[in-house]
Formats: structure tokens, sequence, C-alpha cells
């Protein structure tokens, strides 16, 4: 959207700002502002143009862009932000900015429907806006959904004295129902993407509702099917598994329509000597075509499907973006998740050399490893004492420019074709409780394949079924893929094994003994002065699961200040909420 990039004044002008004490939005409309708007089809499209300031993005209107990182879970840790989810460390606020944020972007979605309903002349001309309000609508509410599970829905603009201001919660299940009514009313309303104009690139388009309702699908159906009603706050009305078949029935169709849609591609250019296999890493620092030794810019791009547009001169990101992902540190845990080249674990394949000298352990390995972290050579530096415990993150790092804080401007992905490729894999395994080997050839595998990495087959599974198998597979590769974009929490969260994963130190780089000697020691197994010294580490370093037996790696933070239970499963409503309305009830445990 070139020309017309979040046009934000449009929706201020009509009451998108909140004013100070609000349960949802209520600032008055400004009667002299709607003789001006909402008169042509054209004012629509504008006011639906702002509307886009809600997706997530570098300049995020939720919070930190870097709390959707995976920061401080188990597979990555940010010593700004530790003491979150992540840690089990939620507390009742009195406010939270999701909630306030997400309620007056559905009041100015609601604003759009109330004047499209009075609007006189031809509603057809209208049909694209409002495509695009049920997409943002659904969009808000799911988000408010994943942080706090059932919520109070609210369809129409609510006045100060609205009996609705002091309605209960609506279960999950009623919530639920009005996101995918809202996203199948988005599909049937959106333009497909071949029929947008390069200019307006950046709107949602049908295949971008379509998959973001297989996204939707998926999430509740395993939510259901792993978590039933365990998390729901008291009175909260609904069975423990009821739809999950049929959601993801949907789910798999959904997806197919989109793997299908030849408007969408992968951006691999590993073909390219020059790009060293890294397609995974400069996929997601795309400015122009001097970002990448492809020489390929943002229109090469048909991977992303909705995505945050940002432009050098309009719209930068404006954060300490490289800078701040520099300080990231993935975990051991992590690192060992990336397969080898002959598609096995670490722990099973000849192919993996070990740890023994750093850099090692990235020979003959998943490209996403290098991509995402870093390569060999990047990677064989000194372990900082007391920093980021021998790993960097680079995914969405702008490296191979001079970079001035806060001025890159890479499109920000909120959704990609890489993630339909999962979902499907995913929908179809926990539908029928197997895959075949062409579905997986048509999704998992496709990202294996620019990844390096040979397919993952059923034979593959049944060769070494005592140290795999299928459904851990699948999720290896989401988990993988998606390192960064926001969805490790969600997943653990909805598969139900939230617990089991973080409830466990997070380390780093392996430092051996005199059993197993590394780079950081000498040959009495003494530490090497200015290399590696657990002294210099809070809490030293422990002996963990590697691909080499159990050795000794960093701690960057202990066990012991971890706690996380089925209540970190939701956040907490924010307690002025419930002073204001004593209807709201609180979410268990808190």
């Amino acid at each position: 959207m070139k020309n017309v990039i979040y046009i934000a004044a449009c929706a201020s002008l009509i009451g998108l700002s909140s004013c100070q004490d609000i349960f949802i939005d209520l600032e008055p409309l400004d009667t002299k502002t709607e003789l001006v708007y909402f008169q042509t089809p054209e004012h629509f499209r504008e006011y639906a143009t702002g509307l886009y300031n809600q997706l997530n993005g570098w300049q995020c209107r939720y919070g930190s862009i870097f709390d959707y990182m995976d920061c401080s879970s188990d597979l990555s840790t940010y010593f700004a932000n530790n003491a979150d989810v992540g840690s089990g460390k939620i507390l009742v606020g009195a406010n939270d900015g999701r909630w306030d944020n997400c309620y007056a972007n559905i009041r100015a979605v609601n604003m759009l429907f109330k004047k499209a309903e009075e609007y006189k002349g031809n509603k057809a001309d209208l049909q694209q806006s409002l495509g695009e309000g049920y997409f943002f609508r659904a969009y808000s509410y799911f988000y408010l959904l994943k942080f706090f599970g059932g919520v109070p829905i609210v369809t129409s603009v609510l006045d100060v004295d609205s009996p609705e201001l002091y309605a209960a919660r609506n279960s999950r299940y009623e919530v639920i129902d009005l996101i995918l009514s809202d996203l199948q009313h988005a599909i049937d309303y959106l333009p497909t993407e071949q029929t947008i104009p390069s200019e307006d690139k950046g709107r949602i388009s049908k295949g971008g509702a379509k998959a973001f309702k297989a996204r939707v699908l998926l999430y509740e159906a395993t939510w259901r099917k792993y978590n039933g009603t365990t998390t729901d706050f008291e009175g909260s009305a609904g069975p423990a598994k009821d739809q999950v078949n049929e959601f993801l029935d949907e789910a798999i169709a959904l997806c197919e329509d989109v793997m299908k849609d030849s408007a969408y591609a992968l951006w691999n250019y590993n073909n390219i000597a020059a790009m060293n296999n890294l397609s995974n890493r400069y996929l997601f620092c795309i400015e122009n075509e001097s970002s990448n030794n492809a020489g390929k810019g943002k229109d090469s791009n048909k991977e992303f499907i909705i995505y945050s547009v940002y432009d050098k001169a309009t719209r930068p990101a404006s954060i300490d973006l490289t800078q701040t992902l520099w300080k990231l540190t993935p975990s051991r845990k992590l690192v060992d998740m990336f397969l080898c080249t002959d598609g096995l674990p670490i722990t099973i394949s000849d192919k993996f050399k070990g740890y023994h000298h750093r850099g090692d352990e990235f020979e003959n390995r998943d490209y996403r490893l290098q991509s995402y972290l870093g390569t060999k050579e990047q990677n064989i530096g000194t372990l900082l004492t007391g920093g980021n415990a021998g790993y960097t993150s680079y995914k969405f790092t702008v490296s191979n420019r001079t970079v001035s804080n806060k001025d890159e401007y890479s499109n920000y992905p909120v959704l990609r074709l890489a993630e339909v490729y999962l979902n499907y894999a995913e929908a179809v395994y926990e539908r029928y409780g197997k895959i075949e080997d062409a579905q997986l050839n048509k999704s998992i595998n496709l990202l294996r394949s620019r990844a390096g990495v040979a397919p993952l087959t059923n034979k593959l599974i049944s060769d070494h079924a005592d140290a795999m198998n299928m459904l851990d597979e699948i999720r290896r590769e989401r988990t993988i893929e998606l390192y960064m974009e926001g969805f490790r929490y969600d997943d653990l969260k909805r598969w139900g094994k939230m617990e089991e994963e973080l409830n466990e130190s997070r380390c780093g780089m392996i430092v051996g003994d005199a059993n197993y000697k590394t780079d950081f020691v000498d040959d009495d197994g003494n530490s090497i002065p200015n290399m590696y010294s657990p002294n210099t580490f809070v809490w030293g370093d422990e002996e963990v699961e590697t691909g080499d037996g159990n050795l000794k790696a960093v701690v960057i933070i202990s066990k012991s200040e971890i706690s996380v239970d089925k209540k970190s499963y939701l956040w907490p409503i924010p307690q002025r909420q419930i002073d204001m309305n004593p209807n709201l009830k609180q979410n268990p445990g808190y």
C-alpha cells in the first residue's frame, strides 16, 4: 500500500483513540466529522485503510514486538524480559494495553459496520472495505481469546450508558463462533491476491482470510482436544471436545485452497551460490534489491500472505531492531532441535559432529540453523562471560549493510505460506492419526527442501521408531521454521505441554569438562581465561541431554526461577475492568 499506508488519522477522527476511564472505548462521535466521512465508497476505503495499524508489526500496538519473539520461552531468552509467562510469574495488573487496544480496535470496526448500514448508495461498492472490517474484528477477538479466553462480545458501537458495558464474559465457544463467522464474511467479500493492484499490495486478500481462518480452526481444535475446559473461567459453558474434527476438516480444506493458489510461493534462492543457502535469513530482511545476494526486492516475496508494510521514507521500523535482536539468546534446546541433513535428530545421526570445537555442531545441519542463529563462523567467537551464553539471533536482523538504529524497513510477516504448510500437516495428522507421504511432500517437505534436509517420510519414522514419531517431527518442523514469529507459547498451550516444556533450565552453549574437552577448557579441564568461567554466570552450568550424551552447558536461567502451571495458559483480566464491571469473572488461579 505505497500511497495509502496506514491512514490512522481517518480512524482517529471518528473515535478510534480511547478516552481516559474506559471499559471499551466510549469517546463520543464527532458529529462534525460524520458529515464529512462515510459519504462515498472512497471514504469507507480510507477508513478501512486506517484499520491496518491493528496488524502486529515492528511498531506493535500491544507492547514491545520483542515480546512476540519467543523471549523467555524454552527457545530463547532476552535478559531485559524474563519474568512473564515463561517463568510463571504473571501478576494481576490494574490495566492491560492488550485488552484496551483490542476493544478500541473492535469499536473502530463496529463503527464501519454502523455507517455501512446507514449508507444510501450501492452497498456492493463497500464490499472490500466491509471484508477488511470483518477480518480485523476477527483478528482482535482472536488476539483477546489467546490471552484471556472468553471475553465480552460487542458487535455494536456502545455509548456511555449501554447495558453491554456491564455484561458478563462470553464463553470461548461463543467468541470462536463470532471469529469464524467474521472470517467467513471476510472470505466472501475480499478480492483474490491476483486482483489486488501493485500499489495496494499489503491489503488483506481472500487467500489471507482463508489462511487466517485455518490458523484459528487448528488452534481451537487442538486447544479443545488437549485442554478441554480446564482453563475456562467459572460458569463458562461449552463441551470439552465439541467440533474438533469439524474444525480440523475445514482447516485442511482451507489450507489446501491456499497451497494451490498460484499467488503464493516460498521465497527460495538457495540455487544462487552467493546466497550461501541463507534464503531463510534474507526472507525476513528484504528491504530492496541490495539487501540480499539474490538481488531480489520486496516484489519478489510471494511467501508473506498477511504482513505489515514498511517503507524507508514513510514508515521505517523506528525501533532498535537489529541491535536488540543480537542480544537475544537462543537456547541449547532450540539448537539441538535442528536436524542433520539426513533428516535425523542429532542424537542418532552419524552426520552430527559434536561440540568439542565451537562451530562443529553447525556442520551437516539444517540451513535454518545458520539462517536464524548465524553461520559456523559467526558462532566460534568467545563465549561472553555473563553475556549471551554463546549464540546470537540473526533472524530479522539487517546485517549486510551499515545499519543505523531504527532505520530498517523490511515488512513484518503476520502469516506466511510456510505456516500454511505446517498447519496443513498438523491438521491432517491430528484429524486422522496419520499423514501420507504425498501430503508431506506438498507441505512440510517443501520447507525441508529449502532447508537442505532430507524429506520426512513414514519409512524414516518406522526405521527409527525408537527415537522418532510423526507428530513430534511435525511439531519440530513448526518450532524450527516459525522460531521468533510469536508461536511458541500459543503452540505449547494448545498442545497442553507448557508446564512440561517450560519448567526446566534455559541453557546455552556446551562448555564440557575434563571428560569432554571443548575449546573452553584446557587439557586439565580448567577454564581458559576470557573464554568461559562458570563463576561469571549467575547459575553456572548444568548437565543436559545433548546430541553427544549428557554434557555440561552454561545456564541462562535456572529452573529454580521457573514455576509454570495451568493458570499460566491465560492472562488475568485487568483488575480495573473487574472493578468497573463486577460481572466480569477472573480467570482461574488469579
